[in-house]
């Protein structure tokens, strides 16, 4: 096990190396002056050089992306244009906050989307699996702004059983959860239900039937082993989206996390703070990854032999 998570491991430096100059061209060329922005409306142009110069925008392009790598390789993010202070210190304050809400928002969703898909392959063409597919189909569609907005304005303004901002209880983190997790709910659903249809189908689960298992001991012990393999792949893959998606359910109830720190610093063009929040949600989509094929090798002892 562990030369196959060194493996892996080694495997993703190269594309690590690909995102880092990605990411520096893509926010290059964003329009508008950092230093125009960082100068104020009202300064001369001899002040937007000084401070250009200051940034280190005037260097040519080549050479700002060497120091950004060299910087970056020492664990050195830079200074953030708009407030001054260390980008890692900026991102260290808004990390803790969208990864608690992105947590929150995952347990949930897999835990009932789990359930439906469950229920529902097993009454499949019934009832309940009508129900679990309408619900899921309904939380694919709707959009994410406009849930939030929706149970903001039930919950908090006519109800007022909700904060509608961030308030540091726990009840904060009900409907901005609720909005990040109803899209992943439902395509958890909706991936449980195919694999599990495809499980019951197999040999081994008839066998068990003819050997008078109970049903549900035939649905945990035999399906739900052999049907995780799918479902583990979306789950990491939707935990990845949830950590770069929060970005507009933290914009629309004000959560001061990763999300909300992007919008204003692409709107401020601070270049150093969304180069590192970019490579950071990439980071986090590559060890996700890594993490996922471990527990392919977990759930399945042959994969990691392949």
């Amino acid at each position: 096990m562990l030369n196959f998570i060194v493996k892996r491991s080694l495997g993703l430096l190269p594309t690590l190396l690909i995102v880092a100059v990605l990411v520096f061209l893509f926010v290059h060329l964003l329009p508008g002056d950092p230093a125009r922005l960082a100068a104020g409306p009202e300064a001369d142009d001899a002040t937007v050089a000084l401070v250009r110069a200051d940034l280190g925008l005037d260097q040519p392009l080549p050479q700002q992306f060497l120091h950004f790598f060299v910087r970056i390789a020492h664990g050195d993010f830079g200074v953030s244009m708009r407030s001054k202070r260390p980008v890692v210190t900026e991102i260290g304050e808004r990390f803790m906050p969208t990864l608690l809400l992105t947590l929150t928002s995952m347990v949930w969703a897999v835990v009932f989307g789990m359930a439906i898909g469950i229920v529902s392959a097993v009454w499949r063409n019934r009832w309940p699996d009508r129900i679990g597919m309408a619900l899921a189909v309904s939380g694919i569609s709707f959009p994410a702004f406009a849930l939030g907005m929706a149970l903001m304005e039930l919950f908090s303004v006519h109800l007022g059983w909700l904060p509608v901002v961030s308030d540091g209880s726990w009840r904060s983190y009900v409907l901005p959860s609720i909005t990040l997790g109803a899209a992943v709910a439902a395509v958890m659903a909706r991936f449980t239900r195919a694999s599990f249809v495809e499980v019951l189908n197999e040999d081994f689960v008839r066998t068990a039937r003819a050997k008078g298992v109970a049903e549900q001991w035939v649905v945990i012990k035999h399906c739900l082993r052999n049907a995780m393999i799918p479902v583990v792949t979306m789950m990491g893959l939707q935990f990845g989206f949830l950590l770069g998606g929060s970005i507009v359910v933290e914009v629309v109830f004000n959560w001061p996390g990763l999300g909300r720190l992007l919008v204003d610093s692409v709107s401020m063009r601070d270049y150093p703070v969304i180069q590192a929040e970019v490579l950071l949600f990439s980071l986090e989509f590559i060890v996700i990854n890594l993490i996922v094929d471990v527990l392919y090798a977990v759930i399945n002892p042959t994969i990691r032999f392949r």
